[in-house]
């Protein structure tokens, strides 16, 4: 069986995961599949996009940055 792409299902180039605990918190940052920096703030995430020369317009476009674990506006951990 051959699997064929949904142009419906985005695989965005940059991908922010959930809040890690530390001193400050940090989320993990990767481009194309591979871990590449440790985030402490949007601006980070901006800065390591920049790096990769991966142009950021909009940080809430799912085409572009996929947020797990919360939004671009989450840095805390979730108590549980």
């Amino acid at each position: 069986m051959t699997e064929i792409a949904s142009p419906h299902i985005s695989h965005p180039r940059i991908m922010v995961l959930g809040v890690q605990p530390g001193n400050p918190p940090f989320r993990i940052v990767e481009i194309d599949g591979e871990m590449v920096a440790e985030a402490r703030s949007i601006t980070d995430v901006l800065a390591v996009a920049a790096e990769a020369g991966i142009p950021v317009h909009d940080l809430d476009d799912p085409e572009v940055v996929r947020w797990v674990g919360g939004d671009k506006l989450t840095w805390k951990p979730h108590h549980r």
